[in-house]
């Protein structure tokens, strides 16, 4: 988002919403809910109390921080260019939520 920063608030927001666009495609979506699945998995066997945390940890910050805020972030940005001072800051600080719940989820489900 530091790129995006630099630039006019209408080329970033036309950059944002080429990223999003461009985004939704097959390798994001296995990446993104083939993990969901293996961690659902992970949540039925229960091989440790770590894993357990890490899957729990990924579907809720990672899976649900996408769902819940960064993709109706998206929408409106979608529908409203104008709300694109907002939607920097706001969007950034789920992402970086997001980021920091897959980086934990990921320590937690090796680390056992």
């Amino acid at each position: 988002m530091a790129a995006l920063r630099r630039l006019t608030d209408d080329a970033g927001s036309a950059a944002m919403r080429a990223v999003n666009v461009t985004a939704v495609r097959p390798p994001l979506m296995v990446a993104l809910f083939g993990t969901a699945a293996a961690c659902v998995a992970v949540l039925v066997t229960g091989p440790s109390a770590l894993q357990v945390a890490g899957a729990a940890v990924y579907l809720v910050g990672t899976v649900g921080v996408t769902v819940a805020a960064n993709v109706p972030l998206n929408d409106a940005l979608e529908r409203d260019a104008a709300t694109w001072p907002r939607y920097r800051r706001t969007w950034t600080r789920w992402n970086h939520l997001r980021t920091a719940a897959a980086l934990a989820a990921a320590v937690l489900l090796v680390v056992d």
